[in-house]
This record gives C-alpha cells, structure tokens and sequence, in this order.
C-alpha cells in the first residue's frame, strides 16, 4: 500500500478496541483489535497506543479518524463514554495531536462513525435522512442527514440510547430511568433474561449464549430479546416522528448476533407507533459493514469531509 494514502482509523468502545488503516476507497488494509482493558485511564490508553504501533509500523498516515463511546465534547476534543467510567473528560484529540502533530485528527461518537461508514458504503447508501444505531454494550446512534452528520453543540445530538422508552423501567448509568439503553444494550438484556428464568446452556453467561439459546428456542431469552427489539422500535418511531426518517440501519454486537430474532420484533413495534404517513415508510434494515463499520466511518471523516457538519478535532 502507498504510504502516502493511509488513513488511520481508531474505535474506541467499553468492550473492545479497534486500529486500522483504510484506503481512500474505504477498503480496509491492515487492523488489529483486542479486549479494552479494564483499570485506569492510562491503561486504556496505552492499549490504544499499542495498537496505533501495530497498525502503522511502516506506513505514514494522512490523517487519523476516531470514533468513541460518548458523552463528547467536539469543540473540546474530549470524550466521556460512560462504559469507560475510569475517562471522563479524556483529551483524545491532544493526545494524538501530540504524536502526529501534523495531521489532522477527527472525532465523533462511536456510533456517529457507524452511522457515516454504512452511509458511504454499506446499508444507508442513498439515504437523505439516515440513523444509525449501535446496539451492543450501550445503544448510540448517528444521524446523517443530506450527507452531513448532524452534531448539536457539543457533538452529542441522536442520542437515541437515552431516548425513554419507559418512564417506570430500568435505572440508566446516565442517571435516568427506563432509557432505551437501559433496557436494549447487551448487559441488560441478559439480566432481563436471567430474571425471567433463563438458564444458559453454557458456563458462559453473556450475549452471544443468550442469542445461541434463543435460536434453540428458550423462551426466556427469546422473550429478553423481543423486549429489546420493542424497546427498540418504540424509540425509533419516537425519533421518525421528530426527525422524518427515511432509514435506521441497526448494528452492533448484539444486534447483528440476534438478527430478526431483535429486529422483528423492532419492526413490529415501529409499525405500531409510528402511524402518520410520514414516519411510516422509514425502512429498518441492518448494518452490512458488520464490525469494520466503526473504522470505516472514523476514516471517512478525513477521506470524506463532507460528512462533518462541524469538525470536532484538530485540523
């Protein structure tokens, strides 16, 4: 690969990492992933840096794109994600400024970076008013509309995992009751099963059994799953009606894991609640990039400015 093309592309969420290099095509060249470390922020980070040097090794980047689990602040350079606790105000645009203090350095949620990868080449293409939503260890979104996502002040706009689903649900880390995440992201989802009588099949108790014995028909976890998916749907129709989508691509772990066994039951909800003309003929399709879509959006944001609205990082 030319050494003059590479986009640095990083990932940064409460379960895993992500580092690769993506040509101007979006063609992925060379990535590395691994569990995020639990413990301190600069241990978070220097696993972070770690796979930086593993991706780059001979190849000198154009830029560098970073999608992170939010709260953010753009303006700031600074992320917050809540399934991180141990960074809250965490300046990852400075810090990789100061290593490649002659590129340019993008960021925008994790789930904002899905949202523009599957708009340029995956699911959303076409698309003039497209959600993206993240369903694996939280649920965020992005909202790309007319080719350009739509940010807020602070970068936090299309929050739908803090949308409420339900007033009298679940408690929310972000100190709320009865979010959408609070109900649909994976830990809860497999509480909401165990409590229900689910009783894994293996000695692993995580997302991926729970969608391994639903498929076999426990109706426990299959019921956890339904409940995630009318959730789901519910805040989706709520954010159509506001919004007058015209597509919601679902990724994440858990949702692409589970498939139709979640978004059926997403769709069925939807249809339900969302009855003006307008909100319903938004499609709910999933995500095709599956796991790439994350740095693929990230490198978007250098490879295809267009998408940013407002930039949030270091030019």
């Amino acid at each position: 690969m030319s050494a003059s093309d590479a986009v640095l592309a990083i990932d940064i969420g409460g379960t895993k990492l992500a580092a690769g290099l993506v040509d101007p095509s979006g063609a992925i060249v060379r990535s590395a992933r691994r569990p995020t470390p639990a413990g301190e922020d600069e241990r978070i980070w220097s696993a972070v840096g770690e796979l930086i040097d593993e991706v780059v090794a001979d190849v000198d980047p154009v830029g560098i794109g970073v999608g992170c689990g939010g709260p953010l602040r753009l303006d700031l350079g600074e992320v917050s994600p809540l399934n991180i606790p141990s960074w809250r105000g965490f300046p990852v645009v400075a810090r990789l400024a100061h290593r490649f203090p002659d590129l340019p350095v993008r960021l925008h949620n994790d789930a904002a970076a899905m949202a523009v990868g599957e708009h340029w080449l995956g699911a959303g293409r076409a698309a003039s008013s497209l959600l993206g939503v993240v369903v694996s260890t939280g649920v965020g979104a992005g909202l790309v509309v007319d080719g350009r996502t739509v940010n807020g002040p602070t970068g936090n706009a299309a929050h739908l995992g803090h949308v409420v689903v339900d007033p009298h649900g679940p408690a929310c880390e972000c100190g709320g009751r009865g979010c959408l995440e609070a109900v649909a992201r994976g830990p809860a989802v497999v509480a909401a099963a165990l409590a229900g009588g689910w009783r894994p099949a293996s000695d692993v108790i995580d997302g991926r059994a729970l969608v391994r014995d639903a498929e076999a028909g426990d109706p426990a976890a299959v019921g956890a799953l339904h409940r995630a998916g009318e959730a789901l749907g519910v805040a989706l129709a709520s954010a159509s009606h506001l919004l007058e989508l015209d597509r919601a691509v679902i990724g994440g772990g858990l949702a692409v894991g589970a498939g139709e066994l979640l978004l059926g039951a997403t769709r069925v909800a939807y249809a339900r609640h969302a009855c003006l003309d307008f909100a319903a003929g938004c499609e709910i399709v999933p995500a095709q990039l599956g796991s790439d879509a994350g740095l693929i959006g990230a490198a978007a944001l250098v490879i295809e400015p267009r998408y940013l609205a407002r930039a949030g990082g270091h030019s």
